[in-house]
C-alpha cells in the first residue's frame, strides 16, 4: 500500500509586507517544500488580486495542499474558497479580523474594505477540514465574533487566549503550536534548530 503523500504547506500572509520575525516566516524554515503567497505591490487592497495570488499559487502544485493563513490572509482563504477548487487537505485560520466593523486607526475602514470586495465576509461552510485559532484580546476582532465566523465555515475553533493578533506586535515571532496543528493535517516538518554551543 503507498503511504499518503504529504500535502504542500501554503502560507496565506495577510495585508504586511514580509515580516521576518512574523510566525508565518519562522514556520516556513519548518517545512518542506514549503510555499508563501508572495505579497503584492500593485492592488495590494484589492480581495481579488490577493484571491488571484493565492490561486496562482494553489493552481502551480500538483496534489493535496494545506493552507495556513493569518489575519487577513484567513479573509483571503475563505474568498478563494467560495469561488475555486483544489484539493485542500485542511487550513489553519489565525486570527481573523472582522473587517465588518470599524478598524483600529491605521488600518482600512469598512466602505475602503467594501469597495476593495472584501464585504460581505464569506459565510458558507467551508468545502475541507479548518481549524480558527481565535484570540480572547485581539485589537481587531471580538472573540464572539471569530467564534461565529467559526460556526459559519465549519471550523473547529481553538480559544489562543490573550495572544493579542499574535503578530510581532503583540510580543509573537515564534509560534509552535502551529506545527501541532499541521502535523494532524499529516505535514512534514523538520526538528527545531539546536543552539549552538
Amino acid at each position: 500500500m503507498n503511504p499518503v503523500p504529504a500535502p504542500t504547506v501554503v502560507l496565506v500572509p495577510g495585508l504586511r509586507d514580509h515580516v521576518p520575525d512574523h510566525w508565518q516566516t519562522a514556520l516556513a524554515a519548518r517545512l518542506p517544500g514549503c510555499v508563501t503567497v508572495p505579497p503584492l505591490t500593485d492592488l495590494r487592497l484589492s480581495c481579488d488580486a490577493q484571491v488571484t495570488a493565492l490561486n496562482d499559487v494553489v493552481s502551480g502544485i500538483e496534489g493535496p495542499v494545506v493552507l495556513v493563513a493569518h489575519s487577513a490572509g484567513v479573509l483571503t482563504t475563505v474568498h478563494w474558497a467560495a469561488r475555486h477548487t483544489h484539493p485542500v487537505r485542511g487550513a489553519l485560520l489565525a486570527t481573523p479580523p472582522d473587517f465588518e466593523v470599524p478598524l483600529p486607526d491605521g488600518y482600512p475602514g469598512p466602505q475602503a474594505l467594501r469597495e476593495n470586495g472584501w464585504l460581505p465576509t464569506p459565510s458558507a461552510t467551508l468545502p475541507f477540514p479548518s481549524v480558527v485559532a481565535a484570540s480572547n484580546n485581539d485589537p481587531l476582532a471580538r472573540f464572539e465574533r471569530v467564534a461565529a465566523l467559526a460556526d459559519a465555515w465549519g471550523s473547529r475553533l481553538v480559544d489562543l487566549g490573550p495572544v493579542g493578533h499574535l503578530n510581532p506586535a503583540s510580543g509573537y515571532g515564534e509560534w509552535p503550536r502551529a506545527l501541532e496543528f499541521l502535523q494532524a493535517f499529516g505535514c512534514r516538518t523538520t526538528p527545531e534548530p539546536k543552539a549552538s554551543a
